[in-house]
């Protein structure tokens, strides 16, 4: 868990840029503009750029300046390495292929194709054969060249021309800034940090490597707006070939996409040649964007890192190819994300639709939308070889005789590898800034009641912002602007469609209308409350119980005991710090000892000296905890805060655990049947069942349904032994599921699932901090309704599996009697 920090008075920070059209303006730092008079005329949305229909002249001479060069659109001094010239992609492509790597496979490859042949007999017999193998060779080396030449060309961005690259930044900051009409916001200070290691970078021809948080497709637009307008090099992003649609993919392409495919599967060609393509760009100093999470994030939060394109960064530096790297973590935000909309779809259930220009062209009405601003953060870079190095001696300092200390074993690099990607994490989280949105969404989604009049609104908004700055987070400052007009801000960029208002009363109420939609917006601050978040839960367990203060006292063992459970469950889920978990989980105690939300009550020393014990109460030098009295007083509003932020990922959890008592065998199956169940209709009825209990009201958060969150259950459950994946690298065929057997629970005489077990044990241990229900009881309505509905729909994949079973088993003898016969026929027609 992070540690809590003291309270302390924010510190005054460096000003801020807006960079809104072509004009770039300082203003203190996390500027947000204040509000205009009602009488006074409405805000072009792409100030200081001027519109067609408005002033065609003005609007052509400002794309001429664009398109022509002027001043600081020529792009002409960038810091990096020249791009953007004539003959920039042969050069490149040129450059790929001569790399050692790929020319080792190409050989490789054709000599296992002609060992394959010659095996195979078609390279004949007799004294030619060597002769046949080396002509055969060359044909093959020929093909694959071929090959890898049109993949090449395929793959990498074409920086070719800057008359291309001067209009490209004008079309894409006149789209960017109608929907975001504030434009975007970077701190000077590190702006200002960032070109000087730009500066320092390009003399030693290291590259730049940006690994940004990734929310929306906007991300690598802002990215690349912004060090076209400072004047540095643009990166070369990484990106899905699923956007490289027609018309769009060949803009992108030129504007710096390189194309990559989602899966390489076993393609050692491919692979290499990705491999290859790395290397040159780090080695000639051309800046890399990559996204450290892989895809989009649809909950708001960030997600575990994705390692494909990161390891072959990581590789490219470890391996010596490459002298070093500067990694520079990047962080986006939002005061709304466009596509949180299509987001909520998917994880209902939706498939992701195909990226096509029509979809791309149909979204163009965002382009009418006040959506706030863009703030984009840049952690201060960091040496790529320094921390291998550092790693390295780290390792070699705390385990001496371990093989982690060996750089060139597996097991030491998987280490680095994953310590590079939290890492990158750690630094986005830290300086992420939190926006207005975040902030409302987080108060609507963290009080009880249907709804919440507007002081009470904007006391809690004041009260997390002086949280979030407490805990080391940044907020998107109100300089001069009070926090109701803020919030009204804030509640319009949101829009009636998420936060309702009820105006006939004596003072204005807001309710959350879309939950689920406000949940992106709350886990955008969770990271920093986690710590708090997972102590509060612990403490729920005995809160829950009801009763005065001695009877929801906890003792500091079954708090560390449930906290740690938590932590454990919820790894796949949340960033924690190095630090461990007892320092961090006491630290944590004395910051909500300091908020007057919880009483700690220390044991008194003892004089006794044969008592040796330390366990982690000992250690922590606390014995029990409870609420505090003024918490007490004021209904438990700051504890409730921190249980909100957690219970919908209890939930989840709880709901994953549970559906899994459903993939019991049914009571007719066979002691030793091994049957595997399909993994995608699985999890998918997983959710069904989750929608059930919601509408039935035994789950209380409907995003408890997500499937994000319950794919990281599912994993949990895999890594754990709980289930039993059977992954299948043929997409015809899926991958499938069944319960490890020591996790199956059994049934009684009557056929129904007994609740009792390690699976049941392990359910009854998170429903322990799940939020009570307005009108149940856990234990008494899981384990008889609950569980069986939980059998009803797992006995129906049962029953589909069988049938698919069947049906398989038809066609496998379809195919061995059509075989039969042809075999018949082919022998007649011999004799």
């Amino acid at each position: 868990m992070p540690p809590t920090d003291p309270e302390a008075p924010p510190q005054p920070s460096a000003p801020d840029l807006e960079i809104l059209g072509d004009q770039v303006t300082i203003h203190p730092g996390g500027y947000v503009e204040p509000p205009t008079q009602d009488d006074a005329p409405e805000r072009n949305l792409v100030e200081h750029m001027a519109r067609f229909r408005e002033s065609p002249l003005d609007f052509l001479r400002e794309v001429s300046l664009h398109v022509s060069g002027t001043g600081w659109r020529a792009y002409d001094e960038v810091i990096g390495q020249p791009i953007y010239y004539p003959g920039f992609s042969d050069n490149m492509k040129a450059a790929v292929m001569r790399t050692p790597m790929l020319q080792k496979r190409i050989e490789d490859l054709a000599d296992r194709r002609v060992a394959t042949e010659e095996k195979q007999g078609l390279l004949g017999g007799g004294s030619e054969t060597e002769e046949k193998k080396v002509l055969r060779k060359a044909e093959i080396v020929t093909s694959l060249h071929e090959v890898a030449t049109k993949l090449t060309d395929d793959m990498i961005c074409k920086f070719e021309s800057k008359r291309f690259i001067r209009g490209a930044y004008y079309l894409s900051t006149q789209l960017l800034t109608r929907a975001y009409h504030q434009g975007i916001h970077v701190s000077s200070e590190e702006v200002l940090r960032l070109r000087s290691v730009a500066e320092t970078a390009a003399k030693k021809k290291h590259s730049i490597i940006f690994l940004p948080c990734h929310r929306s497709h906007v991300d690598y637009v802002s990215l690349q707006l912004i060090c076209y307008r400072l004047g540095i090099a643009l990166p070369t992003v990484v990106a899905g070939d699923n956007l490289k649609m027609p018309v769009l993919g060949a803009f992108l392409q030129n504007a710096g996409a390189m194309w990559i495919r989602r899966s390489f599967g076993n393609d050692a060609l491919y692979t290499t040649l990705v491999q290859s393509y790395i290397d040159t760009l780090l080695q000639s100093g051309f800046n890399i964007e990559c996204f450290i999470e892989g895809g989009r994030s649809r909950t708001g939060k960030l997600l575990s890192p994705k390692f494909g394109i990161l390891s072959f960064l990581l590789d490219s530096v470890l391996s010596g190819r490459v002298e070093d790297a500067v990694i520079c973590p990047v962080s986006t935000q939002y005061d709304k994300v466009v596509e949180t909309e299509s987001y909520i779809s998917e994880l209902l259930g939706q498939p992701k639709p195909q990226e096509n220009l029509k979809d791309f062209l149909s979204a163009s009405s965002v382009l009418s939308l006040k959506l706030g601003r863009v703030d984009v953060r840049f952690h201060e870079p960091w040496s790529l070889r320094t921390f291998i190095a550092e790693q390295r001696s780290r390792v070699s300092d705390n385990r001496p005789s371990s093989g982690l200390s060996d750089p060139g074993s597996a097991e030491s690099r998987v280490r680095l590898l994953r310590t590079l990607g939290y890492k990158v994490l750690s630094n986005i989280n830290a300086v992420s800034v939190v926006m207005p949105t975040a902030l409302i969404g987080t108060v609507l989604l963290t009080l009880r009641g249907r709804g919440v009049g507007k002081s009470e609104l904007i006391r809690r908004v004041d009260w997390l912002s002086a949280r979030v700055r407490a805990k080391g987070g940044r907020v998107a400052h109100f300089a001069g602007a009070t926090t109701s007009v803020i919030i009204e801000r804030g509640l319009e960029v949101l829009g009636p469609e998420l936060v309702g208002t009820i105006d006939n009363l004596p003072e204005t109420t807001y309710y959350a209308v879309d939950r689920f939609q406000l949940s992106f917006y709350r886990n955008m601050t969770i990271h920093l409350f986690i710590a708090e978040a997972l102590v509060c839960a612990a403490m729920y367990t005995k809160v829950k119980q009801g009763g005065g203060p001695a009877n929801q006292r906890i003792s500091f063992d079954e708090l560390y005991e449930q906290v740690r459970f938590l932590s454990f469950i919820f790894r796949g889920e949340f960033i924690y710090p190095t630090a461990g978990l007892l320092p961090n989980l006491h630290r944590t105690l004395l910051g909500l000892e300091a908020d007057d939300v919880i009483t700690l009550t220390r044991p008194q020393p003892s004089n006794s000296h044969h008592d040796n014990q330390s366990g982690p109460a000992e250690l922590s030098g606390i014995s029990s905890i409870e609420l505090s009295i003024a918490e007490r007083n004021t209904g438990r509003e700051n504890f409730d805060f921190y249980n909100f932020l957690l219970w919908p990922f209890v939930e989840s959890t709880w709901l994953g655990a549970v559906a899994l008592m459903g993939l019991t065998p049914p009571p007719s199956t066979p002691a030793n049947d091994n049957t595997y169940l399909d993994l995608r209709r699985t999890s998918d009825t997983v959710q069904l069942f989750g929608k059930t209990l919601y509408h039935q009201g035994d789950l209380s958060y409907f995003e408890a349904v997500n499937n994000e969150t319950l794919r990281n259950a599912l994993q949990l459950f895999e890594e754990e032994g709980i289930i039993l994946v059977r992954k299948s690298q043929n997409r015809k065929t899926p991958s499938a599921v069944r319960l490890a057997p020591e996790w199956t629970p059994r049934r009684d005489s009557d056929g129904d699932i007994v609740a009792e077990g390690r699976l049941w044990d392990f359910i009854e241990k998170i429903a322990r901090s799940r939020r009570e229900g307005k009108n149940r009881r856990d234990g008494a309505t899981v384990s008889t309704r609950v569980l069986r509905l939980a059998d009803l729909v797992g006995r129906e994949l049962f029953a589909r599996a069988a049938v698919m079973e069947e049906e398989g088993g038809k066609k496998e003898e379809g195919r061995r009697k059509r075989g039969r016969r042809k075999s018949l026929g082919d022998g007649g027609a011999k004799l």
